[in-house]
């Protein structure tokens, strides 16, 4: 007997590679033991979290003593984690910005289904930039809407707002980026996203109704080489970020995150208070109270990037000297090089497993011919997998 959804069905049947990749290292590891695996398959962050996440756990243990320590709170989340978001991502965007402005959510994911929710009737369309984050599209149908994509440049992975345009219909509600990118760790430039806003205004205007862009952006404060993150909220009336603490704090388990409104945005309060509808009845309800608690007071802390630029420039040595063509990430923690000799993604990294070394075929990202390799692992790690690499990049 038929149980699941034939949605659901469908999509167990595509599940995301990157979950397949995990299930797969799991199984390696347990066969030829953990050191002699190569795992750059998750973005799961490693490095512990700052002094002031610790610090802020012991204050808390004096405080669950405290009747309704942990108990609910307004769908938006404690006022004072409001402002103090508030105040964070004035400074992070280039514009003031109020706690009326923000709504704390349980993680970047439970933003942006809260977006989607308050602004996708059936039918309407987002447009995402490939290559994306897999769980985009199931994001987008859990709430009527349309996935479709714009191919960004080859190689570089800049915007093409030629292919973005020819994309763009009158059901197109929302524009989704992600910069710093996962998975080629492009960081979009301020010119592209000038650009962007421009061709959105012009294409609302012949449409009668508002384009949404929304920055999918919880890799904004790992950036190398001097590259800026761009703000959105000030370059956008019809702007909206989603961001979370997952990566910068180490605090991925905990589900903290939070969606932006730009001050610019006419109907700001009438779009605020559907996201504060959303959150409550997805049933999301509030984002958990410690995660709060913990972010609000390690704003402004993170996690060591030294330890990620060694890494990155490990990984450039070790693929440049493999022979790999690869454009260096300037942000994130991930390398999107191209497939050497056919192309084929799914048989290469096939072949990387033949060398214990777990990567992610670019058809998961809805870009072919690539692979994604994430530098969430030490970098002696990196380096004894220097052998490997060069093995199946021959052949």
């Amino acid at each position: 007997m038929q149980i699941l959804s034939q949605q659901v069905l469908g999509y167990l049947d595509r599940a995301s590679w990157i979950r397949k990749m995990f299930e797969t290292g799991a199984a390696m590891k347990a066969e030829f033991g953990a050191d002699a695996v190569f795992d750059f398959s998750l973005g799961n962050p490693d490095l512990p979290p700052p002094a002031a996440v610790c610090d802020g756990l012991k204050e808390l243990c004096f405080a669950a003593t405290k009747p309704y320590a942990f108990g609910y709170m307004p769908n938006a989340g404690y006022p004072w984690a409001r402002e103090a978001l508030a105040a964070h991502v004035s400074v992070e965007q280039k514009i003031s910005l109020t706690s009326d402005n923000i709504v704390v959510t349980c993680g970047a994911a439970g933003g942006l289904n809260a977006i989607f929710r308050a602004v996708l009737d059936a039918g309407d369309e987002v447009l995402g930039l490939a290559p994306y984050f897999v769980e985009y599209g199931f994001y987008v149908e859990n709430h009527g809407g349309v996935f479709k994509t714009a191919k960004t440049q080859p190689l570089t992975f800049e915007l093409d707002l030629a292919a973005i345009e020819e994309a763009l219909t009158p059901d197109t509600r929302v524009v989704l980026v992600n910069s710093p990118n996962n998975p080629t760790g492009q960081v979009y430039s301020e010119e592209e996203i000038k650009s962007l806003a421009a061709l959105l205004t012009r294409k609302s205007e012949v449409y009668g109704r508002p384009i949404f862009l929304v920055a999918d952006e919880p890799y904004r404060f790992l950036v190398y080489d001097a590259a800026v993150a761009p703000p959105v909220l000030s370059l956008y009336p019809y702007s909206l970020v989603a961001s979370s603490f997952s990566k910068n704090l180490s605090l991925a388990g905990e589900r903290v995150g939070y969606v932006a409104v730009s001050p610019l945005l006419p109907e700001r309060a009438e779009l605020v208070n559907g996201l504060i509808l959303t959150n409550r009845i997805l049933g999301f309800v509030n984002a958990p109270a410690i995660g709060q608690a913990l972010m609000t007071r390690a704003l402004g802390s993170q996690v060591d990037l030294e330890v990620y630029a060694r890494r990155r420039a490990a990984l450039t040595e070790v693929l440049t000297a493999a022979g790999y063509v690869f454009t260096p990430p300037k942000g994130a923690f991930y390398f999107f090089p191209q497939v050497p000799g056919d192309g084929d993604d799914v048989a290469f990294v096939r072949r990387l497993q033949e060398e214990k070394i777990l990567a992610v075929p670019g058809v998961g990202f809805g870009y072919p011919g690539y692979f994604r390799l994430a530098f969430c692992t030490d970098e002696s790690v990196i380096r004894r997998a220097a052998e490997g690499f060069g093995r199946a990049a021959r052949g």
